[in-house]
């Protein structure tokens, strides 16, 4: 068991490797060990391209036939864009499978494994369970929702605020920080703002890494129903990443067409009043697995209004603001009482320089009042 786990904590690491190029793909790494040495390893890369058994399977060659492969997900047993997986795994002669966990997409969801031991294959299943399914959350939610995985992610003072009384906001935390915040929207789908934000503070809304764009971006979605984006905004002018903005029949005529002649830009039209519910049923059809909230007070309180927050990442920085009027990270009318307020669980608390801690962390909702 022991070395079950050591192999699969290896396979896990190869999959994370990848986080953030594999959409709508879920996260899979792969290890081949026979007589204790590793002869084969490999992780799903991006969509479309060979899954990371297939990778383990070419890198051992002859020496798969009678080996052990480490798995974070059961194997395929359908044909989609690539082959069936377990059939390349039953073809290579791999004697025993350690799964760490089981494929809930209905095309799959045991029939690999079933295939596998059909096969006389010694299979395994739960080793490292948890850890697999946390690695793959945006995977599963997005699976059984179909609207994305939802991160908020929040910089705020030790007393709660996210600008001073007269909106001056740069920079709240420090460079170590925002760089984390940096790779952290590359890992996702997209980034979502209010109208707001644009008009405060024009941002770019990229993934970047000591000033240079990161290869891959998320669509920078902006939520305006009446269309006050500048046309002269960066999220509209740079051209560094797709740009949706969604609206609704309330927008002047004149500045849809206006944005229907910029490249790069996508209008999105949902009925009035925007709620967070159709912002996310229409993403989600769009192919929006994760989305990385960056809002303002209004925008992060709607979200906690609605309950659709999965995850939030926060990032206080220790010192002190003040101001009675200085915004706060979740604006909106609240919860009336302290029972309706979220807990939040499975905590990770950690400094991430002298100034600034971060904070993640995920809401029970079944655990506040209705």
């Amino acid at each position: 068991m022991e070395q079950d786990t050591r192999f699969m904590t290896l396979a896990l690491e190869l999959a994370r490797a990848a986080e953030g190029q594999t959409s709508p793909n879920p996260l899979v790494g792969a290890v081949i060990v026979r007589d204790g040495q590793v002869v084969g390893m490999g992780a799903h890369l991006k969509a479309g391209e060979p899954h990371a058994e297939v990778h383990a399977l070419r890198m051992a060659g002859e020496k798969a036939r009678g080996a052990t492969l480490y798995v974070t997900l059961e194997p395929c047993s359908h044909h989609g864009k690539t082959p069936p997986c377990a059939e390349a795994v039953i073809a290579a002669g791999i004697a025993r499978v350690v799964v760490a966990v089981v494929d809930e997409n209905p095309l799959v969801a045991g029939k690999g494994i079933a295939l596998l031991r059909a096969a006389g294959v010694d299979v395994t299943v739960g080793v490292c369970e948890q850890e697999a399914k946390k690695l793959n959350e945006v995977f599963w939610h997005y699976m059984k929702t179909k609207r994305p995985f939802v991160t908020v992610k929040t910089a705020s003072t030790l007393d709660g605020k996210i600008a001073t009384s007269t909106g001056h906001s740069r920079w709240i935390t420090g460079e170590a920080a925002r760089s984390e915040v940096h790779a952290l929207r590359r890992k996702h789908d997209a980034i979502l703002v209010g109208v707001g934000t644009v008009l405060a503070d024009d941002p770019q809304l990229t993934a970047r890494a000591k000033g240079e764009l990161y290869g891959r971006q998320p669509v920078r979605v902006i939520l305006d129903s009446r269309l006050r984006t500048p046309l002269e905004a960066r999220v509209v002018q740079d051209k560094a990443a797709p740009t949706w903005i969604v609206t609704t029949a309330e927008a002047p005529e004149e500045r849809r067409q206006a944005f229907a002649a910029v490249a790069g830009v996508k209008l999105i039209t949902l009925n009035a009043p925007l709620s967070v519910p159709a912002v996310l049923e229409k993403l989600g059809e769009l192919g929006i697995t994760s989305l990385l909230v960056e809002g303002g007070a209004e925008v992060n309180g709607s979200f906690l209004q609605a309950r659709a927050i999965q995850k939030v990442v926060s990032y206080v920085s220790l010192k002190l603001a003040g101001g009675k009027l200085a915004p706060t990270p979740f604006g909106g009318t609240g919860f009336a009482t302290m029972d309706e307020a979220v807990p939040l669980a499975d905590l990770s608390i950690e400094r991430v320089s002298e100034q600034d801690v971060r904070i993640v962390g995920y809401p029970q909702w079944d655990r506040a009042s209705e």
